[in-house]
């Protein structure tokens, strides 16, 4: 009788002893173990959203976005005993307990679309050149910056006619490229600047080149024909005036946010029955035949596959329209153009105020 009571005891007793294990779960542990999980989550969903985006502005369709207001995760932990026991004449006594131990992790997630006046303003608005200096002094490369942001550097264009819905003829962009590259060049030699210089009226973003060596020189000459610059000028201000050209000045005409997110559309492959029935816009070549995005600023930069299954390993996949649409995970300089377009984002129209309505919804196990 005593051998059962004190086993009765011991199951008794083991409820609590769990209860109190699955408690260790909670508090710094339990932010060691969900935040990273959320973190990963929401990174992969906004990503998605972005690119399916792209998708939707390569088929015309009308982009939309929403964005993750907060995320909130329940915890709890509950547990039960029982004992059930029979009394035998002549025999020994039986005890039999009935234990258990409940764990939920309840997470609700609250969603708000972006959308409004202020987020359509910011949308077609140029980006400012502020944003661009703040870029190309945080580690990316100025030929990327400008390839994207710019749309016409003095009479050098690039591809402006891509800045709307895929256009039926190619667009004027070779002439860029050759800059970009010169740029590219001069900027590996440490030989060009991007910087801000005075206050107040004077305030400004200055280009400045450093034409040490023979290379300088041809990199420096390359960029001022280009540009139809006058020689001997090292240092030139950029402006957005296309009314008054000024000699020591970059004339610039910066992308908005739509419009750059209509450039990198361009580079959206679609499959060929999509094409044929009239889905996407197929551009044609000057020389004829189907024109090649690839070979514009922004092509040869970002890229977006499909295909009809969902591929392995993709860095941001998503479905739409019947297939499938992706980055490749081994595309790094399509992966870097993805960072930089969610950085102009954040920059122009990330400070949005939401609209609402907010849809909350629990997140089922």
């Amino acid at each position: 009788m005593i051998k059962t009571l004190r086993r009765a005891i011991f199951f008794a007793a083991l409820p609590a002893a769990l209860l109190q294990g699955c408690q260790s779960a909670f508090g710094p542990e339990s932010l060691e173990r969900t935040h990273p999980a959320y973190n990963a989550a929401i990174t992969a969903s906004v990503n998605e959203q972005m690119l399916q985006n792209l998708v939707r502005l390569r088929y015309r369709d009308v982009p939309f976005f929403l964005e993750i207001g907060s995320v909130t995760a329940t915890l709890s932990v509950g547990a039960n005993a029982q004992l059930g026991g029979t009394v035998a004449i002549g025999g020994e006594d039986s005890v039999s307990p009935l234990a258990g131990v409940a764990y939920m992790d309840s997470p609700t997630i609250s969603y708000a679309p972006l959308r409004g006046e202020d987020l359509l303003k910011s949308l077609l608005s140029p980006l400012q050149l502020e944003s661009i200096l703040v870029l190309t002094q945080s580690g990316w490369r100025i030929s990327r910056v400008f390839g994207l942001c710019f749309e016409r550097i003095n009479d050098v264009r690039n591809a402006p006619t891509a800045s709307g819905p895929t256009p039926d003829q190619e667009p004027d962009y070779r002439s860029f490229n050759r800059l970009l590259d010169s740029l590219d060049r001069l900027q590996q030699r440490g030989q060009i600047e991007v910087g801000a210089k005075g206050e107040g009226d004077d305030a400004g973003i200055v280009v400045k080149l450093n034409a040490a060596g023979d290379a300088g020189s041809r990199g420096l000459d390359e960029v001022r024909a280009l540009l139809g610059l006058e020689s001997g000028r090292n240092q030139f201000g950029l402006n957005t005036n296309f009314l008054e050209t000024v000699a020591d000045q970059w004339t610039v005409r910066t992308r908005s946010l739509s419009s750059l997110l209509y450039y990198l559309s361009q580079n959206v492959d679609t499959p060929p029955a999509h094409q044929s029935a009239g889905l996407v816009t197929v551009t044609r070549a000057h020389g004829g035949g189907v024109f090649d995005w690839g070979e514009t600023p922004a092509g040869q930069i970002f890229q977006v596959r499909s295909g009809p299954e969902r591929p392995d390993g993709a860095y941001i996949a998503t479905f739409y329209r019947g297939h499938w649409f992706w980055v490749e995970d081994h595309d790094l300089e399509s992966k870097s153009t993805f960072m930089l377009l969610r950085q102009l984002f954040d920059l122009q129209a990330g400070q949005n105020t939401l609209q609402g309505p907010t849809l909350t919804l629990p997140v089922g196990r």
